[in-house]
């Protein structure tokens, strides 16, 4: 994970109110994300992650979707997008996601009581995100989460600790004094 390692260490960090946020292609989009370290993180998440009778990989929008999409070419496992736009659907399920900056709706979709499924996300920081769809998945749909994988994890307390839900993940960072440190090179199994 050496570029992967590389690139968090040079990640510029903005502040969002108290929150300290890297700036980072996986987790942003900018700056511009070279196809070798995209290459990296699938590789590393095909060795990582149970992928075995997994039914679909669910992703929520905007950022999971260029990791999820490479990891399905890569395993012709079909990718479900959880968007923020209602489209009405029948089976369409809501849910309340909440980030250590942000609050808003999201949509599942495509997604049926049974269905055994990978939920793959860029960055696990506060995990409302993470959480609320694991609760929609389980609770609302009636899905069985087979693995859940996040790239990169913000390394301290979050909504999924307490829980039964357990979170691979790639890197394990935090970010001290404007910079990002890098916990566990070898993240979360």
């Amino acid at each position: 994970m050496d570029q992967l390692r590389q690139s968090l260490l040079d990640a510029p960090i903005i502040e969002k109110g108290e929150y300290q946020y890297f700036v980072h292609p996986i987790s942003d989009g900018v700056p511009m994300l070279k196809p070798e370290l995209l290459r990296e993180i699938v590789i590393r998440i095909i060795r990582k992650a149970e992928l075995e009778n997994v039914d679909k990989i669910v992703t929520p929008a905007a950022m999971g979707i260029h990791i999820s999409t490479a990891l399905s070419l890569m395993t012709d496992i079909p990718l479900v997008v959880i968007r923020k736009r209602q489209y009405g659907l029948d089976g369409e399920v809501p849910l309340f996601q909440e980030t250590g900056y942000s609050e808003s709706e999201m949509y599942i979709n495509d997604v049926e009581e049974g269905d055994r499924v990978l939920v793959l996300d860029d960055v696990l920081s506060t995990g409302g995100t993470m959480k609320a769809i694991l609760d929609a998945l389980t609770d609302e749909v009636g899905a069985e989460v087979v693995d859940v994988v996040a790239v990169i994890k913000k390394a301290g307390e979050n909504e999924l600790d307490e829980t039964d839900y357990d979170v691979k993940t790639l890197i394990n960072v935090t970010v001290e004094d404007g910079e990002v440190v890098i916990v566990d090179a070898q993240g979360d199994e």
